[in-house]
């Protein structure tokens, strides 16, 4: 399949784009960049050098992916998502002098296989978002979210779980040290550490 780059869009010829993949109006593609096969990398997005994406990855309008951040196989970025790489973000150093490339540190912000991102959310770098995790449009995720969690809120907490499908698992029973999980859905099934259900909010 070919690769599909609007008129408008920016690529670096440095960067690496999968086949059936599209990239839309505005989008901008960095050097070092690595795209998988048959994303859809949306409207205005930025994708910074370095930035590595998986395959059948579709990334919303106008989000923004900085350098250190990975994102695995099926991963959904939602509209205006915005990922940060610097703890410490300062235009300046404390001489006055403009920061250079050599001046901050980059943290990495892992994504895994299936997780959504809503729409307005953003991530504080360092974060691994789990497996078929779901974080809520608006949230500001400061922490680590587990396989197939559902956290929102500013800054967000773990709420419930969810199923690869994207509905809600309901608690069925305990098996020592887990919980054993139906969706409300499909009726599929998880194991989910007890404890973190116990910290459900």
């Amino acid at each position: 399949m070919s690769i599909r780059i609007h008129p408008t869009a920016e690529v670096s010829p440095d960067a690496s784009i999968g086949s059936g993949t599209s990239i839309w109006h505005h989008a901008q593609v960095r050097e070092g960049a690595v795209i998988g096969s048959n994303c859809i990398v949306g409207k205005g997005v930025y994708i910074d050098s370095g930035v590595s994406i998986g395959n059948n990855v579709k990334i919303q309008n106008y989000a923004s992916l900085y350098k250190g951040v990975s994102l695995e196989d099926g991963v959904f970025v939602g509209p205006h998502v915005c990922f940060t790489n610097d703890l410490r973000p300062r235009a300046i150093n404390p001489d006055a002098t403009l920061k250079a490339p050599e001046d901050w540190q980059v943290s990495s912000t892992r994504i895994l296989k299936g997780a959504a991102l809503g729409a307005n959310s953003t991530l504080i770098c360092g974060v691994t978002i789990g497996a078929w995790a779901m974080i809520g449009a608006g949230s500001v995720v400061t922490h680590n979210v587990p396989d197939h969690g559902l956290m929102w809120g500013n800054p967000a907490g773990l709420r419930g779980f969810v199923c690869s499908c994207g509905a809600d698992l309901k608690k069925k029973i305990e098996d020592g040290d887990l919980v054993i999980a139906t969706c409300t859905v499909c009726g599929s099934t998880f194991k989910i550490p007890r404890h973190l259900w116990e910290d459900l909010l």
